[in-house]
């Protein structure tokens, strides 16, 4: 789906969350961007549940799957506390293109690892390949963030060991605003966003103030986003298209304002002209996952240190005030060799302190901690007992309690169905035709719906 959501050509890739590097972000994105897997899309979930070992001293060997990168890295040093515990066990562990390898080893069912890290996108086209966990996920469920359970369950099964949460929070850049006498903690709504970017560009006329994404997959993603905070999705429980919505039409409404009301930079995620834009104010508000402070802390220079993040803007007084954009979890093949084993791994980087706490804690990567999503599981994600650091490029802002507390305003999701990813070629396109002023709202709800409907889910 997300190509995880496919397209090689896409930037989509950039979903930069997780790496440190701009490579690394190219890589997770791609994972999100690919084409959705074709086993799965139209095959029942298998009933098969995966048990916990008995064996208090289990002993074996796994092979684990993670994409390359600093977040390869980062996994990798949370083994040997993983072996600490379980010396038995061995853990070969791969850096491989998941997104074009994963489909072809399960469909051959030759090399099949263990365990496989991969897009909540890509979940829901997979399952019957995969063993269900909600048994051994019984003792977590309640305290995992309902839209993490949400997007792994398929047909009453839990697919997915959720791993990150990737709240949505609006970015803004707190020196620029302090100097148009703007205060952020004004905005509560996304019609206050509108005025505080109406004032911002009075201040500096020519001023776009808020970014409208050029990429047509990460506008989409960032629709979900939106959509998130409403409590829908593209696709209801059932696997349906629900996108002619009331919540859909605010939200394309309100994108068409900024574009109409001459308020939004046209740019794409962190290319060149997003980050010039960014860097000489022109731009200094930016709706976005967590995992934006990548821009900070490694592309902008003349405007580092003055960016901070708040809670979302709500879409009416008192709504959710964040939304999921993006995510991760760990699957377990159903002929990996040992899946048991598996689960003792991820249930340790999961659930286990010493385990989340070797993901993102301070390490040898990420010697502030891992600040570009938080945990899935709510015990790890305390806002009193962070994981990361301040991040300085923000100021020295406490992140960690920002996002935290924003992640828990996110409403319940459903599965994300194996169509998303080619719902890009129309929602995606047409959505950016509607910013190109082609298009008026309900005529992208019409004009996508109706592809989507006709070529990607009726085809099936």
């Amino acid at each position: 789906m997300k190509s995880t959501l496919g397209r090689s050509g896409r930037t989509a890739r950039l979903l930069a969350r997780r790496g440190g590097t701009v490579a690394a972000a190219a890589l997770l994105v791609a994972g999100l961007t690919g084409c959705g897997p074709d086993i799965g899309s139209g095959g029942a979930a298998d009933s098969a549940v995966l048990q916990a070992p008995a064996d208090d001293a289990p002993k074996g060997e796994i092979t684990i799957w993670d994409r390359s990168g600093d977040l390869y890295k980062v996994f990798d040093s949370a083994i040997k506390k993983f072996t600490a515990k379980y010396p038995g066990v061995t853990v070969r562990h791969e850096a491989v293109d998941i997104d074009s390898k994963l489909q072809n080893t399960l469909i051959t069912g030759t090399d099949v690892p263990d365990g496989v890290f991969l897009d909540d996108a890509k979940v829901g086209g997979y399952v019957s390949h995969l063993w269900n966990l909600k048994d051994v996920l019984a003792p977590y469920t309640k305290d995992i963030a309902k839209q993490k359970v949400d997007v792994n369950t398929v047909g009453g099964g839990i697919y997915g060991v959720p791993f990150d949460l990737d709240p949505g929070l609006l970015f803004y850049n707190a020196k620029a605003l302090s100097a148009a006498g703007i205060d952020p903690n004004g905005i509560k709504t996304y019609d206050d966003l509108l005025a505080a970017a109406k004032k911002y560009q009075q201040y500096k006329p020519g001023a776009k103030p808020i970014h409208l994404e050029q990429n047509a997959f990460n506008s989409q993603l960032q629709l979900e986003m939106f959509a998130s905070q409403l409590g829908t999705s593209l696709a209801g429980p059932d696997g349906a298209l629900r996108l002619n919505s009331p919540q859909y039409h605010q939200i394309l409404t309100w994108l068409d304002t900024v574009r109409k009301d001459g308020l939004g930079t046209r740019a794409e995620y962190l290319k060149p002209s997003d980050v010039s834009a960014l860097d000489s104010g022109d731009e200094v508000f930016y709706p976005w996952a967590i995992w934006f402070d990548f821009a900070p802390q490694q592309q902008l220079t003349a405007t580092k240190g003055d960016w901070r993040a708040m809670p979302l803007p709500a879409w009416t007084a008192g709504g959710a005030r964040s939304g999921a954009m993006g995510g991760s979890s760990f699957v377990i093949p159903k002929d990996a060799k040992n899946p048991k084993l598996a689960w003792l791994f991820y249930r340790f980087l999961a659930f286990d302190q010493a385990g989340y706490t070797g993901v993102y804690g301070p390490n040898s990567v990420y010697p502030g901690g891992l600040n570009t999503s938080i945990p899935a599981y709510r015990p790890a994600a305390d806002p009193a007992k962070p994981l990361f650091r301040p991040i300085d490029a923000m100021g020295g802002q406490d992140l960690w309690k920002t996002a935290v507390e924003a992640s828990r305003e996110i409403p319940g999701g459903a599965p994300i169905p194996a169509w998303w990813s080619g719902a890009v070629d129309y929602l995606g396109t047409d959505l950016q035709k509607m910013l190109d002023g082609a298009l008026a709202p309900q005529q992208v709800i019409d004009q996508a719906g109706k592809d989507i409907q006709t070529n990607l889910i009726d085809r099936k």
